[in-house]
């Protein structure tokens, strides 16, 4: 059984911070053995953020706050809220527009190291 909070994530340096912008706390990495990482990851209002996860498939599940979300392929938007879930299953290439201060709960697999960071393309190596 594995069991954490968000001290023992931030001493054990699973906890990453762009002051203003976002913040990473995970919670399960690869070297917790099981296979995906869990992530819940905070966007602060007013950010715009473009990614696409080219080697991870992303779910995520919106707890507070709001967002826009478009589908770069589509050109669809999508309004995120509470209990909305989205789930990057082709490596979608999109963009987070954030309304008010969001909460995520985020899955990836293959699981997380803990050390990636987004790349020029918002994507994270395999590391």
């Amino acid at each position: 059984m594995i069991i954490k909070d968000l001290d023992s994530v931030k001493a054990g340096g699973g906890y990453q911070e762009k002051s203003g912008v976002w913040s990473s706390a995970r919670y399960l990495l690869r070297d917790d053995g099981v296979g995906f990482t869990l992530t819940q990851t905070t966007c602060a209002a007013g950010q715009s953020i473009e990614m696409q996860y080219k080697n991870h498939i992303e779910a995520n599940l919106i707890i507070a706050g709001e967002a826009d979300l478009t589908d770069h392929g589509s050109g669809d938007v999508h309004r995120l809220k509470p209990g909305s879930m989205y789930t990057l299953d082709k490596h979608d290439k999109h963009r987070l527009d954030v309304i008010s201060d969001l909460t995520i709960v985020c899955v990836f697999t293959p699981a997380l190291t803990g050390k990636e960071t987004h790349d020029e393309d918002g994507s994270y190596p395999i590391l």
